[in-house]
């Protein structure tokens, strides 16, 4: 079946955000697009066409509320006749660089293995590595339910989370459900199983952001000076349904961040610092891009309060990186501030105050797509600067 929803009345700036949003409604749909003002969506629902317009119309007006529309921003451009304009997506499985185990899943080989590796290098010896007293962290991949409770995420993103639980310590349990597999001749992905009588509620849920877990470190302590920087990379996971389809939307990725902690001097001017070395890196390496203000996809009813205040206060500013096959732009690097936010929740204090924090993300897989997007595999092709950094690294790396 086919469901198609005016699109009248909604702001043209929120009708991505219903597309994205739209994914979640019902598990039955199959594809979504935007066309001729509307919105098309194939499904195989048991509450038909009615069902499905009845949940979209209630987006609709979740999107249209506050804010009509949030105008475009731009802060930075960077303008480039890139020379490739191929489905770099298609190149790369055609030639099995990368094998797609499904949409938003892939096995990474060479050389964009090497590239993901390389961009990481340079974003920490780039713009980390450029802040007086930075420090690296580790994190796990996983995080504790109570801690992503604290920031918020299960009721700004409920959609995103990937939750980990385990068979019951039981031994019965345990027994039986080993059983049902051997005589059900292997794991069925249909196959039924009552979640709560052989799992117990998740303790833990995969990590959808790498910052979280700086501040979890940081939880109930005093900063002795004005604040801190940190470096981590982790790998980091969120559900997007059928948007996994969409280029650069991974299930599974590896986030670098910058994240700056203590009083709000400190974080804004390190903030402001962190842009200007984004921009100069993107003109270094010529990759057509722009900066604008922008807001984080909150699924919820306060969607629009949250996503006003962000562009009101100018919170968050993404760098996008042209994707010429498909003529859109992916946000492939953050710039977040958060105010007080994480230094309440998690009791992190600047003297008597709660500290401030704010981030600068890099997601390297989409640095990775979207370069090579811009200028192929023929590394003929490449900026000078970009290529000569890259073999230089190369060198030191084997």
């Amino acid at each position: 079946m086919e469901c198609v929803v005016s699109l009248e009345g909604l702001a043209s700036s929120q009708h991505g955000q219903l597309k994205y949003a739209s994914a979640f409604i019902d598990e039955t749909i199959s594809d979504i697009r935007l066309e001729g003002g509307s919105i098309h969506i194939v499904h195989n629902s048991p509450k038909g066409n009615e069902g499905i317009e009845e949940r979209v119309r209630k987006l609709i007006e979740r999107f249209s509320q506050g804010d009509f529309g949030f105008k475009e921003n731009i802060l930075f451009e960077h303008q480039v006749a890139t020379p490739y304009e191929g489905d770099i997506i298609a190149e790369l499985t055609e030639r099995k660089i990368i094998k797609v185990l499904e949409p938003g899943l892939f096995i990474f080989r060479e050389p964009f293995s090497s590239l993901m590796r390389f961009f990481d290098y340079s974003f920490v010896s780039k713009i980390a590595g450029r802040f007086s007293g930075v420090t690296e962290e580790q994190y796990p991949a996983v995080i504790h339910s109570t801690t992503l409770n604290k920031t918020n995420h299960f009721t700004s993103f409920p959609e995103h989370i990937h939750f980990l639980t385990h068979l019951r310590e039981d031994l019965d349990i345990i027994e039986a459900f080993s059983q049902s597999i051997r005589e059900a001749g292997g794991w069925k992905e249909d196959m039924e199983l009552d979640l709560n009588a052989n799992m117990p509620l998740p303790k833990f849920t995969m990590n959808p952001s790498t910052c979280y877990h700086c501040y979890e470190g940081l939880q109930n302590e005093t900063l002795e000076s004005d604040g801190l920087i940190v470096t981590a990379i982790s790998k980091c996971h969120r559900f997007e349904s059928r948007n996994h389809t969409d280029f650069g939307r991974l299930l599974d990725f590896s986030m670098r961040e910058i994240i700056f902690v203590g009083k709000p001097e400190f974080v804004k001017e390190h903030r402001l610092q962190a842009i200007e070395y984004l921009k100069e890196l993107a003109v270094e390496w010529n990759v057509d891009s722009l900066l604008e203000i922008a807001n984080d996809p909150f699924f919820t009813n306060d969607f629009q309060v949250k996503a006003s205040f962000q562009r009101n206060q100018e919170m968050k500013y993404e760098l996008r990186l042209t994707i010429p096959s498909v003529g859109k732009s992916i946000a492939c690097s953050s710039v977040n501030f958060h105010s007080n936010t994480f230094g309440n929740a998690f009791n992190i204090k600047v003297g008597k105050r709660p500290a401030v924090t704010g981030c600068v993300g890099f997601g390297i897989e989409r640095w990775a797509f979207a370069f090579l997007a811009q200028y192929g595999l023929d590394e003929a092709q490449w900026p000078a600067a970009f290529r000569e950094q890259y073999h230089a690294w190369q060198a030191k790396a084997l």
